[in-house]
């Protein structure tokens, strides 16, 4: 076990746009389970609305609130994020870079990615919602990581929604690239069904620590439980 200074905490959530497991939309249970939560990363999935310029299902103001800056995606200041993945940080990391990363399938779908200035140095943040289909999911990964081999080598973690409702099949290729991780059934938030949300790491990370935050409100706010990660960076001999 690691030092808690030593280590980089992240929380991977699909918020269901703030439609809790009770019919009711309430962004402000989101916020209670981030905030008490307190990661140094926040990674969402369905982060904004569908309908219309896709708003934020999150206000701006309360995001700031819980101590978050979200990476901006672009000059749209309606959404929080893209494909409704967004990525929230401490404010005293400065994000470095952010980018869009185009997914194929039958649905439309994205990733995004921000490279975020930390203590431990540069890190890449990649956030993502894969498809229904299997086969969509299988070139979905294949796009990711065909868009990470151009990019600089930054130390990676990449969390989401990954849909894949094995424990054993379907999620090859990332990983092959990251070795994913899953502390258990995180979907239903009542009933527990699957395996559906992944926290995966570049050999420059080891984790300390991999739990979903199971609590009244959370089994409440959204259909998922978010997954919490405490993560040991590797230092260089």
């Amino acid at each position: 076990m690691s030092n808690h200074a030593d280590l980089l905490h992240v929380v991977s959530y699909n918020i269901r746009k703030a439609m809790g497991t009770d019919r009711r939309r309430d962004p402000h249970r989101i916020l209670t389970i981030l905030r008490e939560a307190a990661p140094d990363i926040a990674i969402l999935q369905e982060a904004d609305l569908r309908l219309g310029q896709r708003p934020t299902a999150l206000p701006r103001d309360a995001i700031e609130d819980a101590g978050f800056v979200p990476a901006a995606l672009a000059e749209n200041t309606v959404s929080l994020g893209w494909h409704g993945n967004a990525i929230l940080i401490r404010p005293d990391w400065p994000v470095m870079s952010i980018d869009r990363i185009v997914l194929p399938g039958l649905e439309p779908r994205g990733a995004v990615a921000a490279v975020v200035d930390s203590p431990f140095g540069p890190l890449r943040i990649v956030g993502l919602h894969l498809g229904l289909l299997r086969r969509s999911r299988l070139g979905q990964q294949h796009a990711v990581l065909d868009w990470m081999a151009d990019q600089d080598d930054h130390p990676t973690i990449i969390a989401g929604d990954l849909n894949e409702w094995s424990a054993r099949r379907g999620l090859g290729p990332l990983t092959r690239k990251f070795g994913l991780r899953s502390p258990g059934h995180s979907y239903h938030a009542r009933w527990r069904l699957a395996p559906l949300d992944r926290i995966g790491m570049s050999d420059h990370f080891e984790m300390d620590d991999l739990d979903m935050i199971d609590t009244n409100l959370s089994r409440m706010a959204s259909d998922h439980l978010p997954l919490s990660a405490k993560i040991a960076v590797r230092r260089a001999p």
